[in-house]
């Protein structure tokens, strides 16, 4: 089985987390009818999932590095079929909030699991390209969702929806069990687990950057889609499916970021590669609070530029991260993720409550602590002082 094909398919398997999130969306007012719930507690059904998804990442990386990868990768999949079948069956709210929890546990191994595979399977420049490729098919998953969600959705409903997941997660199940070999070595990891190997990637000076590189970046992200409709309605007001549209710009440029950041770390050192780029992404953020009210043309130029210089930073993240951590790739890819996550779920909280500020306030302020936040990470990636506990210190 060649190794590019291999990359596509656990990278599909890691589509599927945020897929999954988003895939019903647009059917929220339609299920709130159905199930005879208010609002506030079918958006539950859609808030619960990140916060399990956030959870199982630290749980996943040390079951893979010690159980391997595929064996891991498989059993999570599984369980996150059983509940998609327990989704699609469900005929109250309640019920449908447990099954979308089950969900986010099982599926959360795939993003875990493709990037320490990938980490595996290469290494230097085309463990860079493969990485963007991971980036490039993760992106994709919050935009896709929606739109197939819609589409299906319309004509056979929540229930139908969800067997429609079923079965072409199944079908990547049965594709993995076939084609997918284990890729972790004798030396990929001690077959102890200790608890400080979640804390090794927080101790590692680039590591630790990282970490705070990610959630920073995710949280502005966020913060931006979810406050983006409202900033719309009130400068513009557009129609619902015109703001729908505003969204296909930003997803179109990480995808395209996401590509490019796979290739361009093959001709620049990526530690400082990480930290040019990131500053353009965190200058993004400044533009977009200065020319966001100008014209539309202008918002849609900001957001994508944003969008850009977001996809091209994270397969530099995700690569250098299984550079500096080879032993336990699973282990600091799920804190890494975790993290990420976490503020994922945290910005657009903070966003939201201090709306009523303005936007460009906000704005202001997350460039400000990105800005702040790149500070700390040049000292950790360029300080010569000896990082006192790294990677092999687990041995």
């Amino acid at each position: 089985m060649s190794k590019k094909f291999l990359v596509f398919l656990v990278s599909t398997a890691a589509f599927f987390g945020p897929f999954t999130q988003t895939i019903y969306t647009p059917l929220l007012p339609e299920i709130a009818e159905q199930f005879h719930a208010s609002q506030n507690a079918v958006n539950l059904t859609v808030s619960i999932y990140p916060i399990f998804f956030a959870f199982m990442q630290l749980i996943y990386g040390p079951l893979i590095d010690k159980y391997g990868r595929r064996r891991i990768l498989l059993i999570g999949f599984m369980f996150y079929l059983f509940a998609t079948v327990g989704a699609a069956l469900s005929y109250t709210v309640p019920i449908l909030i447990i099954f979308r929890a089950l969900q986010a546990i099982g599926v959360a191994v795939g993003s875990v699991a493709a990037i320490t595979i990938i980490g595996d399977l290469f290494e230097g420049k085309m463990r860079g390209r493969s990485m963007g490729i991971y980036q490039m098919l993760v992106a994709l998953g919050p935009g896709l969702g929606p739109i197939f969600g819609g589409f299906i959705g319309q004509y056979y409903g929540i229930n139908g929806l969800f067997w429609f997941l079923l079965g072409i997660s199944l079908a990547l199940w049965i594709v993995l069990f076939f084609s997918l070999p284990e890729t972790r070595t004798v030396q990929g990891g001690s077959d102890r687990f200790r608890f400080r190997q979640l804390s090794a990637v927080l101790t590692h000076r680039i590591g630790l950057g990282i970490v705070v590189l990610g959630s920073v970046q995710y949280s502005v992200f966020y913060s931006l889609l979810v406050l983006l409709p409202n900033i719309l309605d009130d400068l513009y007001a557009l129609t619902p499916s015109q703001t729908g549209l505003m969204f296909l710009p930003i997803s179109i440029c990480i995808v395209i970021g996401s590509l490019i950041g796979g290739r361009i770390q093959e001709h620049y050192e990526t530690k400082k590669l990480l930290v040019v780029l990131s500053s353009f992404n965190m200058a993004s953020v400044f533009l977009f609070a200065i020319a966001a009210s100008v014209s539309l043309p202008i918002l849609t130029v900001s957001i994508s530029v944003f969008g850009i210089f977001l996809g091209v930073s994270l397969p530099l993240q995700t690569t250098l991260l299984a550079n500096v951590m080879p032993l336990y790739r699973a282990t600091s890819t799920g804190v890494y993720n975790f993290f990420r996550y976490v503020w994922m779920t945290i910005g657009p909280v903070v966003g939201t409550t201090f709306y009523w500020m303005g936007y460009e306030l906000e704005f202001y302020a997350y460039g400000i602590i990105f800005a702040c936040a790149l500070l700390f990470i040049y000292r950790q990636f360029f300080s010569h002082t000896t990082n006192i506990k790294s990677s092999t210190a687990l041995d």
